[in-house]
């Protein structure tokens, strides 16, 4: 019996799939321009996990990436545009997105690059102007 929890999921039509092993480092919600450009949405949740918990377990011919900065590794399925994951080498993260995993209790406990937030929210979760200063950011907070 193991001692952690596998998590599975896939992108939109199933041809990748995806497991993430244990628990996340970390789960909140970006409110970046490029997230939310590249979720065509005013919000991305996230969970980040250590790449070595995250694979994709079908369908890895199917996965495209684009990299517009050496930070962000977005991949994607090829078939139906389906987003999956995206790799933060620089931080020693791999992003599952949320949505795409749906037996993970979504627990978010921050917000990063709230100076960017096109859709405020009142949640008493900790909004950070940046990122954390763990990971490279001011660690500045800022007001709901």
């Amino acid at each position: 019996m193991s001692d952690y929890t596998t998590y599975k999921g896939s992108c939109f039509c199933g041809a990748v799939q995806v497991t993430a092993s244990g628990e996340p480092q970390a789960m909140g919600y970006c409110h970046c321009d490029s997230c939310r450009h590249w979720s065509a949405a005013p919000i991305n949740a996230f969970t980040l996990w250590k790449p070595e918990a995250v694979r994709i377990t079908q369908g890895e011919e199917n996965v495209g990436t684009y990299h517009k900065t050496p930070q962000s590794y977005r991949k994607w399925c090829k078939i139906c545009g389906g987003h999956v994951l995206t790799e933060h080498p620089e931080l020693g993260l791999t992003d599952v997105y949320a949505a795409i995993l749906p037996s993970l209790r979504f627990s978010p406990g921050l917000h990063v690059h709230y100076q960017e937030s096109v859709l405020p929210i009142r949640d008493g979760i900790d909004k950070f102007r940046d990122v954390p200063a763990e990971i490279g950011g001011s660690g500045q907070h800022m007001a709901e």
